[in-house]
This record gives C-alpha cells, structure tokens and sequence, in this order.
C-alpha cells in the first residue's frame, strides 16, 4: 500500500507539470486543495449512508482537537501541496524529487524533538545510505543552486518541511480517528485555509483556455495525488513509526528516474543502478533494524 502511494506521488510530478502549462501555480494549487475537499466530502457521505453493519459512520471531532487539525491542515494541506505545486513551477523535477527526499531526515529529527521515536543507529544508518543514493543519481548530471531554480528550490523544501510537521504532529491524534474522518477533517481545514485565494483566481481565471490536459493534470493531483494517497498514508501512519513510513518516500527519486528512462527515453545509467540500489538498501535498514531491536529487548 505504501509502495502504491509512491507511484501515485511520483506521477504527481508528471501530472503537475502537465497541469502546469496551462494553469498558474497559485490558481492550480488551491484548486486542487478545494477539489479534493470536495471529493473527501462526497466519500464521507457515502459512507454514512451504509448499513451501520457495513462500518460506522464519521467520528465526530472532538472539540479539543480544532486548533490541531487547524495546524495539520496548514502543514499538511495548505502548507506541503500549495508550495510543492508553487515550488514545482520555478525549478525542475530532478531537484524538486531530490529536496522531498529528504523528507524522512526532518521527520526523524522532529519526532525526536517530540520525544516520539528514538534516535537509533539502524534508522540515522539506512536514512544516510538512502540520501546518498538519492545524491548520487542528482550528481549525475551536477547540483547547482543557481539563479533560475534557487527560488524553487527552497519554496519546495519549504513544503516537504510542512509535510514533516504534519506527519509528526498527526501521530498524536491518530488512534483517535479512522482513516476517512481524519483526512475529511484535514481537508475541510485546508481548503477553509485557501478558500480565499481560490476564489479570486476562480473570478480571474480564462476558463477556456485552459484545454483538457489542464484539467486532467488537476483532476489527478486533487484525486489520486491528494485524496486516495493520503487515505493510504495515513492509514499506515497509525501502524508504523514516523520515520520508517517515511523511508519510504527515498523510492520516490528512484520511480521518477526509471519513469524518465521508460517514457521520456532517458540513459540508464551507472548513477542510476547506483543510487537506486543505495537508496533500496537504506529503506530496508531503516525499516528492519528498528523491528530487530524491538525483538532482542523484548
């Protein structure tokens, strides 16, 4: 299931550089946000009109947690999807995929910080082998942070920064919530985030210059991209430790440069078997060695 998440969130790269062509970064963004909300509305109702045998309905909010899924919904919503797409835009899919894979890095450092997960040798070992995979498959072609891609660049660690917080911040309150109440509440709460600036580039908009490329490129982000890969995530995020789901994410950089080879014809190259390996072996250590010690002390 995770590994399904990967794939859709390395497509969005596709997808949002489709989108892209014909939508503004600060129109596409919101757009998706409030369309996914839509989406996570009419899922939530649908199951609410189940036979209470087939599953219960939507966990009411517990009044405590307001501010809470206010913050999830700025990190993880308006916050990771609004600059990842506004970040996208102003650099190139190479450096953007390298930047989010550093994700698991400030996950690991702030659950710590957290007191959430420990700081063990087998996590800081496979996330090191899998940054260095990911490294050598960006020095392939050399990493320059220069005037055209710096802006977006940072806009873009920006958000996978966002997206750490929101996975962290998420652990606490997720054995409190099923897996369709907590993303309904977390995208109710970001769309409210955006509503303003998706009305205004609803209102400005040329609606039919955009052709339906524009539109599919959308439709993917705010459905697959948005909705069904964090239904996933966070369903496994009630069963695995921060960090390690986030080891995962070291894939991503791998899939989007074997997708270059077999759709756009790019070499396969030393770099890439290199890397790719590298960062396999970093997730396997990070997922295994944490579940090993747990079984010698137990």
């Amino acid at each position: 299931m995770i590994l399904l998440t990967v794939i859709i969130w390395t497509f969005n790269f596709l997808a949002a550089k489709v989108a892209l062509r014909e939508l503004s970064p600060y129109t596409l963004a919101p757009f998706r946000v409030e369309l996914a909300a839509l989406i996570m509305i009419v899922i939530s109702a649908a199951m609410a009109r189940r036979p209470a045998s087939q599953g219960r309905a939507c966990t009411p909010m517990d009044r405590a947690d307001y501010w809470r899924f206010f913050w999830l919904g700025l990190f993880g919503v308006a916050g990771n999807q609004v600059l990842f797409l506004i970040g996208l835009s102003s650099t190139t899919v190479g450096h953007s995929s390298l930047i989010i894979a550093t994700g698991p890095i400030s996950i690991l450092l702030l659950a710590r910080a957290q007191k959430l997960e420990l700081l063990t040798i087998g996590k800081l070992l496979g996330m090191m082998l899998s940054f260095s995979g990911v490294a050598l498959l960006a020095l392939e072609k050399g990493i320059s942070l220069h005037a055209g891609t710096l802006k977006g660049d940072l806009i873009t660690f920006a958000g996978s920064f966002s997206f750490a917080c929101y996975t962290v911040l998420s652990k606490r309150i997720a054995p409190k919530y099923d897996t369709i109440s907590m993303n309904l509440y977390l995208y109710i709460s970001g769309a409210l985030l955006v509503l303003p600036i998706a009305l205004w580039r609803a209102r400005t908009l040329d609606w039919g210059a955009v052709s339906w490329r524009g539109w599919a490129g959308l439709f993917y982000l705010a459905l697959l991209g948005s909705v069904v890969a964090y239904l996933i995530y966070y369903w496994a995020l009630r069963h695995l430790a921060a960090s390690r789901l986030a080891a995962f994410t070291y894939i991503q950089p791998v899939l989007a440069t074997v997708l270059g080879v077999t759709a756009l014809g790019e070499e396969m190259t030393h770099n890439l078997l290199g890397g790719g390996a590298l960062v396999l072996l970093g997730v396997y250590l990070a997922e295994r060695m944490p579940r090993r010690a747990k079984a010698e002390g137990s």
